[in-house]
């Protein structure tokens, strides 16, 4: 069936197509009987009005855009992505807005896909994510106009506003819950170097261990994915000193490395504690339960997704900070081989 339009309407109802957008859209010029004969035959025909039409004539196109530069079956099985997502439709829903999500190869790619949303009028703003250091994405966005809400650090989203997390402090929390177990050498497997995020991380862990009079036992880079997670700590594992603890970026990369553990022949957390970043149904579904740092993950979506409308309404917008994720002892962190656990004044691995 073809998509019934206002001639259609207009046919039925025995007037112009223009006395139909009259009706349609509450202006005046026609009567009230024909007013409300042309909009119950609109809603018996199913007539919707066109999101083109409406965005050519100078009206909103009722959606947002959302480019990602990851691979997609990363994003097929990362929970916290999935759940950042459900967090955004949450409030777009309740204003009737669609998310367009489009997978690009390259941050040139991002932005020509911005470029063509923005000029052709399907989207009403963006969402920024995965910034890098410096990142090319920001100045262009702006240059554009386009309404844009950053989800990451502030430091570079240039006039953007920035939903972020303090994820320094979430490091350092980690460290310090370690470090009071009596872990001594404290590796991490990271994100991509270049993720501003990553960075943030980085240096934290560089600080936190210096706070805690502890050696960092080094950073390894990867693309999120399982098999490098498991890559990255098999290299650290066999490594002549090997870490007693590790923390990783994501859960994925986590849960692999409870395979490379039985693989070597170590048990989980008698010969190494692991932390999962952030606490999602895979660490919770494995043996041990993984210790992870935990927080409202669709919250923070639908935090982002309601400064994004905020802006697009013309609302000023500022940066937004969730606060940090909260680390959360589960079943995969006890005291190393051999080391003396401090008190921890009322808590305990579990």
């Amino acid at each position: 069936m073809k998509r019934p339009t206002m001639a259609d309407i207009a046919r039925r109802a025995g007037v112009s197509k223009v006395a139909v957008s009259y009706a349609l859209n509450d202006q005046p010029g026609v009567s009230d009987a024909t007013r409300a004969a042309v909009k119950s035959i609109a809603a018996e025909l199913g007539w919707r009005p066109s999101s083109a039409a409406r965005a050519l004539t100078g009206g909103r196109a009722q959606a947002v855009g959302l480019a990602v530069r990851r691979p997609a079956r990363t994003l097929g099985v990362e929970p916290f992505f999935m759940e950042f997502i459900s967090g955004v439709e949450s409030a777009l829903s309740e204003r009737s807005y669609a998310l367009m999500l489009q997978m690009v190869g390259s941050q040139d790619g991002e932005i020509e896909v911005c470029r063509r949303w923005w000029g052709e009028r399907r989207v009403d703003g963006v969402f920024l994510m995965d910034l890098l250091g410096e990142d090319a994405r920001v100045p262009a966005i702006e240059a554009l106009g386009l309404p844009a809400v950053v989800v990451g650090p502030p430091e570079a989203a240039g006039s953007l506003p920035a939903v972020w997390s303090d994820d320094g402090a979430s490091v350092h929390e980690i460290v310090r819950y370690l470090a009071v177990l009596g872990h001594r050498r404290i590796a991490r497997v990271a994100g991509p170097a270049e993720l501003s995020h990553t960075r943030i991380r980085d240096a934290a862990l560089r600080a936190a261990c210096r706070e805690a009079g502890i050696p960092e036992a080094g950073v390894v880079h990867t693309d999120y994915t399982g098999e490098a997670g498991a890559r990255a700590t098999r290299a650290l594992l066999i490594a002549p000193e090997r870490p007693t603890a590790i923390v990783f970026d994501n859960d994925i990369m986590a849960v692999a490395a409870l395979s490379v553990a039985q693989e070597l022949g170590l048990s989980i957390p008698a010969d190494l504690s692991l932390v999962a970043w952030d606490e999602s149904p895979l660490t919770q579904v494995v043996r041990p339960v993984l210790s992870a740092v935990t927080r409202d993950i669709p919250a923070y979506g639908a935090r982002a997704a309601n400064a994004l409308l905020a802006l697009i309404a013309g609302e000023t917008v500022g940066h937004i900070r969730e606060g940090y994720a909260h680390f959360a002892p589960r079943g995969s962190t006890c005291p190393p081989p051999g080391g003396q656990a401090e008190a921890l004044q009322g808590a305990s691995p579990t």
